[in-house]
């Protein structure tokens, strides 16, 4: 079920859950978040952004073709600021950087660095925690491609953790979710107000982040008292 975060007359902003289909799939008999959310207020709602199924955070629609078309725009101009929260695999050693590499979807469904057939795109990033084996971001994406913040730190040898799309599939399904959170999201009102708008990290991502601090701790421990590093859910080669 979805958390409503902001309610005017032009949007609704709604805290997405993981797991949970921003619009219909090809399966008509899934629930998505827009049919969930046209039901609750009885109204048609128009997507202006998308989040993928496996993303939990703040996900905006639009109440009337007005401001439909006023924050597509927006979002066509890249004027809107958006803030992810991301848990990569391995150490990135630099505290921030930018990830500026041409980015094309196949017929698979997977998105990756493409230098002949790639669309240009741009990924910032800056460490917020690092633990053992893993790195915790915060993620501005400068471009909107689809997959464009997993592709990208899979590009670098850093896919997400959680993904079972990008990265070492066994690895990956010992997580019970993908570790990426849409914390913020910031444009302006058809009204010429502006907006940020954030949501809070789940639980399912809290509790993830606490056992690897848990584990960090621990490593950090055995290593200070001569001890071999105990095997936990926080280690990883890199």
């Amino acid at each position: 079920m979805f958390s409503i975060l902001l309610e005017t007359r032009d949007v609704i902003a709604v805290d997405k859950p993981a797991g949970l289909a921003a619009i219909p799939e090809r399966d008509p008999t899934r629930v998505c978040l827009l049919a969930q959310l046209a039901e609750h207020y009885g109204e048609k709602l128009y997507v202006v952004h998308r989040l993928d199924k496996e993303v939990s955070g703040v996900m905006v629609f639009a109440r009337n073709a007005h401001a439909h078309r006023y924050l597509n725009d927006q979002f066509c101009r890249r004027a809107v600021a958006k803030t992810y929260t991301a848990l990569a695999h391995g150490r990135l050693i630099a505290d921030q950087g930018a990830i500026d590499q041409p980015l094309h979807q196949f017929g698979s469904g997977r998105v990756a660095v493409d230098d002949r057939r790639g669309k240009p795109s741009l990924t910032e990033y800056r460490v917020a925690e690092r633990l053992t084996g893993y790195t915790l971001l915060d993620v501005t994406p400068l471009s909107g491609r689809r997959h464009q913040i997993r592709a990208h730190l899979y590009s670098i040898g850093h896919p997400l953790v959680g993904d079972r799309r990008y990265g070492d599939p066994g690895e990956q399904a010992r997580f019970p979710r993908l570790m990426l959170h849409a914390r913020r999201l910031a444009f302006t009102l058809p009204d010429g107000n502006s907006l940020a708008i954030a949501a809070p990290l789940p639980e399912s991502f809290t509790e993830v982040l606490a056992g690897m601090r848990a584990a960090s701790v621990a490593s950090a421990r055995d290593e200070r008292d001569g001890d071999p590093p105990t095997l936990s859910m926080a280690s990883h080669r890199t």
